[in-house]
């Protein structure tokens, strides 16, 4: 056989493999996760759409700890600020504060041996989240944690799309100034989030611990209305379809990767025909190779159909939100990708309170003034390498 030859049945056998892996993969995903959601709970709540004021209370609250820290990542850097963050922890551990740290073990393998070394010596308890395992190599390595839960006390908890990183603090010349939402919560709910944090704990971690009300103690109710709900393998579609599906008025998407599935797309389409006011934001510039290509097939049909999109131009919009009429928003670490509906372990906050999502499309009002309306006529000029990108990135959406 000759070499050429050879190398088309290796690659052939290598993509046979990949498909075989991921397809039976989920497939036993699905079978074991069980969907799981609060009932609806009352708690109070600080947005923060800036990171430099968002870690400014996040530290200074993580310095207050009076009993137990509880994190979870998905993304920790090897920067200085991660090195600040590290510091905060190995001294609370030194008080003898007790302190778990877990992270996804991609998003944050550049949390190295002697980090993790110093971590352990000073009595932080520290865990790989999502660690690539036999028998799914590829689709273990394709699952990630991208959920972002901290719990303190069991108190105060946070929960957005922020990471650990100098570019969520505006220290990354491109990416800046960084855009997202945080929540900071503190209610009846906040036991919940406690217990969400230690499934994934037991799941990784070589310790296993029952929650009990040292973890969890009871908090008296807030005001708001809200749910939280944790989704993998799939089971984030059905809520987000629900939502589409039963909009009376207007549908507003903030997200930075728009690469909703067959299924999605489809309703968001019959929600624009039956007169759905429908108005999407995403960043003007790009964190990701082909992530923006890959969206410009979907932002056509919309665009299309009537809808609205906005290209948030002042620094890097990586927000995830939904407000659906004046009823519902969702606001977690989800964004409307295919990675996030298939494939990432995510947390969404939904919240079912008209005065709250009246308090957030504030918010997200100054961000569409802020951003540049995309027209159909821009994606339709003529440009050669952008739709090479976009064919390259049509082949690999689902990864992206």
């Amino acid at each position: 056989m000759h070499l050429p030859s050879i190398v088309i049945a290796l690659i052939l056998l290598i993509i046979i493999w990949f498909y075989i892996d991921l397809t039976l993969g989920r497939k036993k995903h699905r079978s074991f996760f069980q969907k799981r959601e609060t009932p609806i709970l009352y708690g109070n709540f600080d947005i923060f759409p800036h990171g430099k004021e968002l870690f400014a209370d996040y530290f200074q609250e993580l310095r207050n700890a009076q009993n137990h820290i509880h994190i979870l990542f998905y993304i920790v850097r090897d920067d200085q600020f991660s090195q600040q963050f590290f510091d905060i922890l190995k001294a609370k551990a030194r008080e003898g504060i007790e302190v778990r740290l877990l992270v996804d073990q991609i998003g944050s393998h550049k949390v190295k041996k002697p980090a993790i070394r110093e971590l352990r010596n000073a009595g932080v308890q520290f865990a790989f989240s999502n660690r690539i395992r036999l028998p799914f190599l590829f689709y273990s390595s394709q699952v990630r944690n991208h959920r972002k839960i901290s719990i303190i006390d069991g108190k105060i908890g946070y929960l957005g799309g922020y990471n650990i990183g100098k570019e969520y603090i505006d220290q990354d010349p491109k990416l800046s100034p960084w855009r997202d939402y945080h929540l900071k919560i503190t209610g009846e709910s906040v036991p919940f989030l406690q217990r969400e944090f230690f499934i994934d704990w037991n799941e990784y971690a070589s310790d296993h611990v029952i929650v009990d009300s040292r973890y969890a103690p009871r908090q008296p109710k807030g005001t708001v209305p809200h749910q939280f709900v944790p989704t993998e393998a799939g089971f984030l579609e059905e809520k987000y379809f629900h939502f589409i599906e039963n909009a009376k008025k207007s549908i507003t998407i903030g997200t930075p990767y728009f690469i909703p599935s067959k299924k999605l797309i489809d309703e968001l389409l019959r929600a624009a025909k039956r007169g759905i006011k429908i108005t999407i934001v995403v960043p003007y510039i790009t964190d990701h190779m082909l992530v923006q290509e890959a969206s410009y097939r979907y932002l056509r049909k919309m665009l299309l159909a009537g809808a609205q999109v906005f290209q948030y131009k002042n620094g890097f919009y990586h927000a995830k939100s939904i407000i659906i009429d004046d009823h519902l928003c969702d606001i977690g670490t989800a964004n409307f990708d295919k990675r996030s509906l298939f494939l990432n372990k995510e947390i969404n906050c939904y919240f079912f309170d008209p005065a709250f999502v009246e308090r957030f499309r504030g918010v997200l009002h100054k961000d569409i003034l802020d951003s540049k309306p995309l027209k159909l006529e821009d994606l339709n000029k003529p440009n050669f390498l952008r739709s090479i990108k976009e064919g390259i990135a049509g082949a690999f959406s689902f990864f992206l």
